[in-house]
């Protein structure tokens, strides 16, 4: 379980959303996907998204956010969640984004939307050498607003000649950006290299 200690209060977040729905939905994030991080192996980007997925899953369930009951806005366009109580359309400030990422800093997204982004950095550890009984885990999660200015477009290269991803946009400068976003942090682990590793080098 996500220890209290390792959580920040001085991280702005969206209204009504609290350190305590954070915390459970770590718990449930990990819990989840621990059975199923052979997907991880196989295709990494798809594990990223299921991260998000379980991360709209536990927001809807334990916080005041609720998933679009729309599919092809919570599919194809934005938010993931709005507060529950907001008008429609969703303003930015009631929007909700959720991602899971393995990267350290990194944001990325189809749209360059203004709203509130919260961002599950996750690791797969399967010999557990971090935390006994925990193959998966989230070690970080950033929470942040962005507005279009944050973001920058990086063009597909996909063509006639070859294959590519898909357009995108990423968070300029994300490292500056989200430097002092981290609402949790996993004891025990630093950065090393550009990558999560054991502060005990295990």
């Amino acid at each position: 379980m996500a220890e209290s200690g390792e959580f920040s209060k001085d991280v702005e977040l969206p209204h009504g959303l609290t350190l305590g729905a954070i915390r459970k939905s770590i718990d449930y994030i990990e819990r989840e996907l621990a059975a199923l991080i052979d997907i991880y192996h196989e295709q990494a980007n798809v594990f990223s998204a299921l991260v998000g997925i379980y991360g709209v899953r536990a927001l809807d369930s334990y916080s005041v956010y609720e998933k679009s009951r729309h599919l092809d806005v919570a599919q194809q366009r934005f938010p993931d969640l709005r507060r529950r109580d907001s008008r429609s359309p969703t303003p930015p400030r009631h929007s909700l984004e959720s991602k899971g990422s393995k990267r350290p800093w990194e944001i990325q997204s189809h749209y360059d939307h203004p709203g509130w982004y919260i961002v599950w950095r996750y690791l797969v550890d399967p010999t557990e050498s971090i935390e006994r009984g925990k193959p998966f885990l989230v070690w970080r999660v950033d929470v942040v607003y962005l507005t279009r200015k944050d973001w920058e477009y990086q063009g597909s290269k996909a063509g006639p000649t070859g294959g590519g991803r898909t357009h995108t946009f990423g968070l300029k400068f994300p490292a500056a950006k989200l430097r002092d976003k981290a609402v949790f942090r996993r004891a025990g682990i630093k950065l090393s290299g550009g990558k999560p590793t054991p502060t005990n080098g295990g």
